[in-house]
């Protein structure tokens, strides 16, 4: 029979699509033996059902009229080989997926052959036959409409009793292949924004709801993996760390957008059944509770993830009650947040087959007591370190016998606002990172109320001013009192109501037990405690200059409309960091790199005000994660390497010019596109540069110079192989260069460049034994720039570490060998001296701003 299939006809005939389908229903059982023709003769009726659909309808009329979709699903019960089956399955997405016309849609929809296929029992321990089984499904989704879903579902009583489609789709959510759960997503998403409501009601109640908690709680499990990831790399972030890190991120982040995807198909209670999700499982019992005070002062791993999951929430989650709760419980003075896991969702009941009674005790006099299917962790009021897990990490244990999500019990002496001003003030690089960023999110929230941002103590300058404008023109008490006064009874009434709606809603909804919310002090009050943190920042070391530069676009954010806000001792303390820092830029002008510091110091400076200047922070809130900054590393600190001071110069100069540009703003005055400097062109070049006839430009090798005062020498840049040179030290400007040149044999007093290294940074020394010998470092000529915001790159920046070259010069005697010492020496205090006069102005004007301030003070003050 299937010899006579191969038999010569118009392959793309409705005389070929009838033999096909003919054939097919001949076929009482599929082997071994048949099997191939039953595989070629699905796939060929696939390719002219398509072509028909474009060409000639004339061919699913005849599918119509041979019932071939009924044979399909007799070949399925025939078959006994998994290799028919893969091919039905491609056959049928192949013919969903390129139908256009829609009564060819309707027909393949519109009788339960689909349906049956949907739910046919198929061996899933096949992987191949698993994925064209999820392609089946995913093909089915995309045809869907208000027309053609219905076609799909079984109904009683005007609500639907089945849906096969969504039902079998979910039960692979949660597969271990990523590709099965993004197609799974897909298909979801493809059904949600249907908006049937007869189908939103039956994925929004029980027993289907219970795929959207299992989506959190799959989240929450990411979220930990992700913390242990963070923990394990928080003392040697290499390069497969860094990978599994961020591959972690992306499947966290992937997750938030299909709750974001989920939400936007407008759902009401599939919404709510999401938040309530997020706030009971992640936020209230994991995430806020890393942000305890005992965990201020130390590394704290859990902390860190902690600030990252709060910034990604609010940033990509756009849930006004969401980000509202969010910041309720931020203000929140809580010393009993407590959480009943086992509270009811939208009316289910989060269980786990739970005993009805337990009760056991740890070591940490930790008591868990449960009865009647809840839990409760009673942890002790004590700072102890018993009372709290270990290095911070976020810990839950996901196997608990009695429940897998306890009521939790956490003892605050602050509220999480405050934590993280405490972070800001006193945590380590990473903390410091991660609080700026969550506060730039939140400031950034447009979902969030600005009375919430207000109270928080973030609302930017102009929306203030503009909140007062309002106000005054409302006339609620006398215009002018109004306008410039930042306390009112209307802003207050105003914050209060809208932090009791969302405090009574987390102690009702939530079971949140709090106690002295932090609204008795006045936004204003929180505003100087924001400001106060963020000067204070300002004046700390070891702090990363990219983490500053967040910190600097925070403040120019929220600084005051009223200058009084911004008082003596925060002007004070931005002098006193600015004048130390300028001490600092004077020591780089005579360091390994001072030919490069004017360069560098105009280069950052046009960043750092685009930076501050920005509408959004520069940071993804990933590089919290990946931030594992030192401010120069032993090794590189003891080694003397020019790698290492080319590092430290740089964040020297990134502080220097943040603080310099703050202290401008922070008078009023407009930030200038470039530092305020001498030209460069304005200092002469010294005799002997001109002497040689070296060109302003760097000397290139093969250029003839004049060999006057140069010093004979000899070098070995190859064991066994010693060359003559002719030596000498020249400046030009900011630029010096140390320069070894060959006599021209025909053109006596003139010799050719051969080699060129650096003035700057050669530190020379005499040999004690040999002294005729003089030792030079020579390093890189070009400077190594990093890019902290590329943290994709910075290990491979740093695994490619430039290394310090060394000359030995043997010279003729110890005489000439001291002349050459001294040129080296004079050379390079003249290069130092030249970039201190070029830098001079800047260092002048800070002078001059601090005696500015100090007159705005004194005028304040009076």
């Amino acid at each position: 029979m299937w010899f006579s299939f191969w038999r010569s006809r118009d392959r793309f005939s409705l005389d070929e699509l009838r033999y096909l389908i003919d054939q097919l229903m001949k076929v009482q059982i599929v082997n071994e033996v048949n099997k191939d023709f039953v595989i070629e003769a699905l796939r060929s009726i696939a390719e002219l059902i398509t072509y028909g659909d474009q060409h000639d309808a004339a061919f699913f009329e005849l599918f119509m009229e041979k019932q071939a979709l009924g044979e399909f699903v007799r070949i399925s019960r025939i078959s006994k080989t998994v290799i028919v089956s893969v091919q039905l399955l491609q056959t049928m997405s192949i013919m969903i997926q390129n139908l256009k016309n829609e009564h060819s849609i309707y027909y393949m929809f519109s009788n339960e052959h689909v349906n049956y296929l949907i739910t046919y029992p198929f061996d899933f321990r096949n992987e191949e036959l698993l994925s064209y089984y999820i392609s089946f499904l995913r093909a089915i989704s995309g045809k869907l409409n208000k027309d053609t879903i219905s076609l799909l579902l079984k109904m009683q009583d005007d609500e639907i009793a089945s849906f096969p489609l969504y039902v079998e789709a979910i039960r692979f959510a949660f597969h271990e292949e990523s590709m099965i759960r993004t197609a799974v997503r897909a298909l979801t998403l493809n059904i949600y924004h249907v908006g049937d409501d007869a189908v939103n009601r039956f994925i929004s109640r029980a027993p289907h709801e219970t795929y959207f908690l299992n989506l959190v709680k799959f989240f929450r499990d990411q979220c930990s993996n992700l913390n242990h990831l963070v923990s394990d790399a928080s003392m040697n972030l290499d390069p497969e760390s860094r990978s599994s890190i961020i591959s972690a991120v992306d499947e966290i982040e992937d997750n938030l957008y299909y709750f974001s995807d989920i939400v936007s198909a407008g759902i009401p209670d599939v919404g709510r059944l999401i938040m309530d999700s997020i706030m009971k499982l992640l936020i209230l019992p994991l995430v806020l509770p890393s942000f305890r005070e005992e965990t201020v002062n130390e590394t704290k791993n859990g902390a860190v993830t902690s600030l990252y999951l709060l910034c990604c929430i609010l940033r990509i989650l756009k849930i006004k009650d969401l980000a509202n709760t969010v910041a309720t419980a931020l203000l929140c003075r809580t010393e009993n947040f407590a959480l009943d896991g086992l509270a009811k969702i939208n009316g289910y009941k989060l269980e786990y087959g739970t005993s009805n009674t337990c009760h056991s005790s740890n070591a940490s006099n930790h008591t868990l007591e449960c009865g009647d299917g809840g839990l409760l962790v009673k942890i002790p009021t004590s700072s102890s370190s018993q009372s709290h897990p270990e290095n911070g990490t976020l810990r839950h244990d996901f196997s608990t016998s009695c429940a897998r999500t306890p009521r939790y019990a956490y003892c605050y002496c602050k509220s999480c606002r405050e934590a993280l001003l405490s972070f800001v003030s006193s945590g380590n690089n990473v903390q410091v990172s991660g609080s700026l960023s969550v506060l730039a999110t939140l400031l950034q929230t447009k979902e969030l109320d600005e009375l919430m941002v207000d109270a928080l103590g973030i609302l930017p300058q102009r929306k203030q001013h503009k909140k007062q404008l309002l106000r005054a023109l409302v006339g609620e008490d006398s215009g002018e009192e109004q306008l410039f006064s930042s306390q009112s009874s209307f802003a207050k009434d105003g914050i209060n109501t809208g932090l009791d709606f969302y405090m009574q809603k987390l102690r009702d909804h939530y079971g949140v037990s709090s106690a002295c919310p932090e609204v008795e002090g006045s936004p204003r009050a929180h505003r100087v405690q924001v400001l106060d943190a963020l000067v204070g920042l300002f004046c700390r070391s070891k702090i990363s200059a990219e983490t500053l530069w967040d910190g600097g676009w925070l403040l120019r954010q929220l600084l005051p409309h009223s200058e009084g806000e911004f008082n003596r001792n925060h002007l004070k303390l931005l002098k006193d960091s600015l004048y130390n820092c300028n001490n600092q830029v004077i020591e780089e002008t005579r360091g390994i790199w001072s030919d490069m510091l004017v360069t560098v110091l105009c280069d950052e400076w046009r960043k750092c005000k685009r930076a501050i200047e920005s509408s959004s922070p520069r940071k993804d809130p990933k590089s919290i994660l990946l931030s594992q900054y030192k401010s120069i590393s032993d090794e590189l600190t003891s080694g003397g390497s020019s790698f290492a001071a080319a590092e430290r110069m740089c964040e020297t100069v990134k502080v220097y010019v943040l603080l310099h540009l703050l202290h401008i703003f922070s008078l009023g005055r407009v930030l200038p596109d470039q530092p305020t400097m001498q030209s460069a062109a304005e200092v002469s070049a010294e005799s002997r540069t001109k002497n040689a006839g070296v060109n302003p430009a760097v000397p290139k090798p093969n250029t003839e110079i004049n060999l006057v005062d140069t010093l004979p020498c000899r070098i070995a840049f190859e064991r066994g192989k010693e060359r003559h040179f002719q030596f000498l030290s020249v400046t030009m400007g900011t630029s010096g260069w140390l320069v070894l040149a060959e006599e021209l044999p025909m053109k006596q007093g003139y010799g050719v460049v051969r080699v060129v290294a650096p003035l700057a940074g050669c530190n020379p020394r005499m040999d004690d034994k040999h002294l005729k010998w003089l030792h030079l470092r020579i390093r890189p000529s070009s400077f190594p720039f990093f890019d902290t915001n590329k943290y994709m790159n910075q290990e491979k920046v740093k695994s490619k570490a430039l290394v310090d070259g060394r000359w030995t010069l043997a010279f003729l005697d110890e005489e000439i060998c001291k002349r050459a010492l001294s040129m080296i020496v004079e050379k390079a205090n003249l290069q130092s001296h030249q970039v201190e006069t070029i830098l001079k102005p800047l260092f002048e004007l800070a002078k001059n701003l601090d005696d500015l301030s100090f007159q705005r003070t004194e005028g304040n003050s009076t």
